[in-house]
């Protein structure tokens, strides 16, 4: 074999050493993460921003290169996830599929769904279907990647092919793998939402914000993904970027609360606010209400929250009991049994989540009811109930900036 054959075998056209391929590895994969987050998913399936027709396609492109993925089919998954979240329908809930399953057959469970042609068509509505849609992006997606393993293979040699390799696995590990399986399984809760979305990590660097899975899924049509100030999306800084260079335009953020003084009974305001943030609303009453209450309780007994209830049977008053099983909820219904106070802020708790979630087209009933709630909450004597009612009659949504 030829010097220069060998040469060409090692590394390609370009003769680039390791430390140049890792760099172009970080650069590539991190545009394949932007295509999936801005595009596909903050895009696509949940409109939360336009880009440039240009850049969108470009988007498209790079997707159909590097993922062989199908906007439509992606976009149409993901919505099904946040319309059937946490239930035998969920597409990749590791309540019903197992952690194990999601984490490491994540990209089965994503071919599967892909099968489910009515749920494409029914959940997939508004995605490109232009003539090079239909004619080449979706017939012949996997072209994408094997044109993708021949120009590595060229430009780099078998190192590219170990590159193109990474890149394969890229996205089902992280997005099928760890935003899907962890994402509902580990990490810390902004928000508790009705579903077990998690916040893997404040600095959504790595992932391009998918990490902060939590504040997604309470905000689901918010191009912004973090909601404190201590978290981090490169995802909206990169939006932002593109912005300015009038290649996005950002159509929807999390709304802000702000809260009215001096409110004497909720008001249209409050209702339209409580409706927007709902899951905002159901965390400051735990955070305000049943902690304090659980907090009084155990010192009582001079003991910490954490010595009077396990960690999980402490979720299951935030959120229900709505992820105990028959055992666990049992034991949480004997501890409130033997605690009035505690079981009296429970059960206003979950009052005031059945008129939220059971709101009608009516606004005037549904307001009665939250009017009532706030009159026996202000008449239950408990101090943090009474002050958590007074704040949230002065809810509404701060003006958009």
């Amino acid at each position: 074999m030829s010097a220069s054959l060998t040469d060409f075998l090692a590394g390609g056209l370009l003769q680039l050493g390791w430390g140049s391929m890792l760099v172009y590895l970080l650069v590539a994969t991190q545009i394949t993460i932007f295509t999936v987050t801005l595009y596909l998913h903050r895009s696509q399936a949940h409109r939360a921003v336009d880009f440039h027709p240009v850049l969108a396609h470009f988007f498209r492109f790079w997707c159909w290169l590097t993922t062989s993925m199908i906007t439509r089919e992606w976009a149409a998954i993901h919505r099904k996830h946040h319309a059937k979240c946490e239930t035998e329908d969920d597409p990749h809930s590791p309540q019903f599929k197992g952690i194990s399953t999601v984490f490491w057959r994540g990209v089965e469970l994503y071919r599967a769904a892909r099968a489910e042609r009515e749920d494409i068509e029914k959940y997939g509505k508004g995605c490109p279907d232009d003539w090079i849609e239909r004619k080449l992006y979706t017939p012949y997606a996997t072209m994408g990647p094997t044109i993708l393993l021949f120009l590595s293979f060229a430009l780099f040699g078998f190192k590219g092919v170990a590159v193109w390799a990474i890149q394969m696995a890229w996205i089902p590990f992280w997005a099928a793998g760890v935003v899907n399986g962890l994402g509902h399984w580990w990490g810390y809760r902004n928000f508790e939402t009705t579903d077990t979305a998690t916040n893997l990590t404040p600095w959504g660097v790595w992932i391009g914000g998918e990490e902060l899975h939590n504040n997604h899924h309470a905000f689901p049509s918010s191009a912004k993904f973090a909601l404190r100030r201590w978290e981090f999306d490169i995802g909206w800084a990169a939006i932002k970027a593109l912005e300015a260079l009038r290649l996005a335009k950002v159509l929807r953020v999390a709304p802000t609360l702000d809260v009215r003084p001096n409110i004497a009974m909720p008001d249209g305001e409050t209702l339209k606010a409580l409706l927007a943030i709902r899951f905002q609303a159901m965390t400051d009453y735990y955070r305000t209400v049943t902690l304090p209450a659980l907090r009084e309780e155990a010192a009582a007994m001079n003991a910490k929250a954490s010595q009077l209830l396990p960690s999980k049977l402490r979720k299951g008053l935030a959120d229900g009991g709505r992820w105990l099983d028959e055992d666990k909820k049992a034991r949480l219904a004997a501890f409130l049994a033997e605690r009035p106070k505690l079981a009296t802020v429970a059960e206003y708790r979950a009052r005031l989540a059945q008129v939220l979630d059971e709101r009608s087209s009516d606004a005037k009933a549904t307001l009665a009811r939250l009017h009532a709630w706030c009159q026996e909450a202000e008449a239950s004597g408990i101090a943090s109930l009474q002050q958590f009612s007074a704040r949230m009659k002065g809810y509404a949504l701060a003006p958009a900036h």
